[in-house]
């Protein structure tokens, strides 16, 4: 176990839950938060495979904590927001899967980081909210583009004016999260989720959570001609060979 000032991380073998710790704040996401996001996926052990993002207190992350906000220079703010989209993409592309469990506020920058990992579950206290609006702010952690691309401009432009809150099963039916589960629930779904997602061939993995998003940022033709290029080069690992003889030998394949 690794404990910071604002986080806690445990690891077992393939495995690593990645705690926020600051509770008395609803987890609110601070320049010290960020930068121990930051090394934990920077220094995550080789083996780990799938990590499981949760927090304590019965909220996940109720964004940007704005007792510690301050008056920044529009050059400032610029390098600020950049800093955040840089961390979210390490979640989203460094090659680990990441699962969040989600309870109670998934606010603000709290579901920018939330839409940056690859499978969400939301106990039935999860609360998703973007209220910028209504604190004279916008967002900056990568909303825009995550969380657009879930529910369309239109549906977060909505969002965004009104405040609009919705809960785990709204949250389900948009996208928000994958898993609508009771109260207690999302961590033991989240460890079944991962034990059956770290049991996968590494390559899949890695393609799955690295090529699916880009794709989808290009051309038809740009993400065919992408889609041939992963396919070939996951398909000729030793891996790929263990698939297709386990499934021949009607057994469950043991990947590297």
């Amino acid at each position: 176990m690794l404990k910071g000032t604002y986080t806690e991380a445990r690891y077992d073998g393939q495995l690593a839950e990645f705690e926020l710790i600051r509770e008395d704040k609803r987890n609110a996401m601070s320049d010290g938060l960020m930068a121990e996001i930051e090394q934990f996926y920077l220094t995550l052990p080789k083996d780990v495979r799938v990590v499981i993002l949760h927090g304590r207190g019965g909220h996940y992350c109720s964004g940007l904590d704005l007792a510690e906000h301050v008056s920044r220079s529009a050059e400032e703010g610029v390098y600020h927001s950049r800093n955040w989209h840089r961390v979210m993409d390490m979640i989203q592309f460094g090659g680990v899967v990441t699962i969040s469990a989600m309870t109670g506020a998934v606010i603000g920058g709290g579901l920018e980081m939330a839409t940056a990992t690859h499978v969400r579950i939301a106990e039935q206290s999860v609360v998703f909210q973007l209220p910028e609006g209504r604190r004279g702010i916008f967002v900056g952690g990568g909303a825009t583009v995550r969380v657009g691309r879930i529910l369309g401009a239109d549906r977060m432009v909505e969002m965004m004016l009104t405040g609009r809150r919705y809960d785990a099963d709204e949250g389900l039916r948009l996208g928000l999260c994958h898993y609508s589960v009771g109260e207690g629930e999302a961590l033991p779904l989240a460890r079944k989720l991962a034990k059956m997602i770290a049991e996968n061939a590494p390559m899949s993995n890695f393609f799955m959570v690295n090529a699916l998003a880009r794709i989808d940022d290009m051309s038809r033709a740009d993400g065919l001609f992408t889609e041939s290029l992963a396919a070939a080069l996951v398909q000729t690992t030793p891996d790929a060979e263990e698939g297709l003889r386990a499934f021949l030998e009607k057994r469950s394949p043991v990947f590297r």
